[in-house]
């Protein structure tokens, strides 16, 4: 065998062996971003405490919000970060994080109010390790495969992605009325895996970039971030006899302070010789419009699974016999159908993509999410399954007829030194 073909052996090897860790690791950070969506009543009872309480109430909030808010905050800074110091190194240190929190959630001994703030705390530091998972696995990938391959790989990855949150579904859903202990410590025997395994076989093949780290533009960006969002996770709270709380004093001071902060971290973005986030990236309008479009198909995706979960456990199962208690359950076994559907398009749109270009399927996966959506508006409280199990695959397929030509475009946008920090962009969007 030549020199030539050998190389190009290793190659081929790699790029499986990159693709497979990082889609374990995406895997595993996003069953457990949504695994609490289920479980969290078996949790507040395994743990004694009522969410619903005076006082409580910002526990249940922080327990299931805590850890994308800590990713969404972080990602960008540690795509940057990634870039600058390896990104595998950064993604091998987001395993080994994200695993020995999993432990300690898992070991939760604490009851009441300490127990909850166990578990929000916990819940934080897993998801630094899921900011360094989300940050760096797409530009791992994107440094792995040629360019006329990354669309299919990046699809694969958006699979485990999407699914992933859906599967946190279903298996909260069995382990949580067993053991609630067990939906933390689902995530343990993966971590040790892929951590031991990430760390003896992938590796760095990216350009670093030489340069230091934007502190200020960190802490302003952090800052900014946190404040918006903590403003939206208590406006969603009573206040003043009104169902929310969005005129509540703290709620607007939040969301107005954390607008300011973020206007003067762009000042500082503009004025730095390193800056965190490379604003004239969005100067290329498929990085723009791909960002863009990615937060709007979040923003979809995420209100649409939280409105079909509390539609299925408050409405229709009961409505068909079920207990309260089996919900949960049933819930995320009746939601599969949109997890095969992305599970069925996801690569195949990818594959396409690659040979015929990103934008018509893209386009195609928007405007059929718009149609399924609209169409889910004509069902009936009491809709009959079949109906709905063919709108849940639909819109699974739309997901995944977008999911993997947009990222794929967005990634193929990009500089190659500038591969972590616009991956870290599109994950916090």
């Amino acid at each position: 065998m030549t020199t030539s073909a050998a190389a190009g052996d290793r190659d081929t090897r790699y790029k499986w062996i990159a693709l497979s860790n990082t889609t374990l690791g995406i895997l595993m950070a996003t069953i457990n971003s949504s695994i609490l969506l289920i479980a969290l009543p078996d949790i507040f009872r395994g743990i004694a405490l009522d969410p619903l309480a005076p006082g409580n109430s910002s526990y249940f909030l922080w327990i299931l919000m805590g850890f994308m808010l800590v990713t969404s905050v972080l990602v960008v800074s540690l795509g940057r970060v990634g870039d600058m110091y390896g990104r595998v190194r950064m993604y091998n240190l987001g395993f080994a994080v994200f695993t020995v929190f999993s432990v300690a959630l898992a070991a939760t001994w604490m009851t009441g109010r300490a127990g909850a703030l166990w578990i929000v705390l916990m819940r934080l530091g897993q998801g630094v390790g899921g900011a360094f998972l989300f940050a760096n696995s797409s530009a791992i990938i994107t440094d792995a495969f040629p360019e006329n391959e990354r669309g299919f790989a990046l699809g694969i990855n958006g699979v485990a992605a999407i699914a992933g949150s859906f599967l946190g579904l279903l298996i909260g859903g069995v382990l949580a009325p067993v053991e609630w202990h067990l939906v933390f410590l689902v995530s343990v025997p993966l971590g040790l895996f892929g951590t031991v395994w990430a760390y003896l076989k992938l590796q760095d093949n990216g350009i670093r970039v030489v340069a230091r780290i934007d502190w200020l533009g960190n802490v302003t960006f952090a800052l900014g971030l946190v404040a918006i969002l903590t403003g939206i996770v208590y406006g969603l709270q009573p206040y003043g006899g009104h169902t929310m709380g969005w005129t509540k004093p703290f709620v607007l001071a939040c969301l107005i302070g954390g607008a300011a902060v973020l206007v003067a971290f762009v000042a500082i973005e503009l004025h730095s010789d390193h800056p965190m986030i490379q604003l004239h990236l969005f100067g290329n309008r498929t990085f723009t419009m791909g960002n863009l479009a990615a937060l709007l198909a979040a923003l979809a995706r995420g209100g649409l699974q939280f409105m079909l979960i509390i539609w299925l456990q408050g409405i229709w199962l009961p409505l068909h016999g079920y207990s309260f208690a089996s919900t949960p359950l049933w819930a995320g076994i009746y939601m599969v159908p949109l997890t095969v559907g992305f599970l069925v398009a996801g690569p195949v749109a990818g594959r396409l993509a690659d040979r015929l270009g990103p934008r018509p399927f893209a386009t195609a996966g928007v405007v059929l999410t718009g149609v399924t959506f609209l169409l889910f508006d004509l069902l009936p409280m009491n809709f009959s399954y079949v109906w709905f199990a063919l709108l849940l695959m639909l819109v699974g397929l739309s997901f995944g007829l977008f999911f993997a030509p947009n990222t794929s475009s967005v990634m193929n946008s990009l500089p190659i030194d500038m591969r972590g920090a616009g991956a870290g962009m599109l994950n916090t969007f």
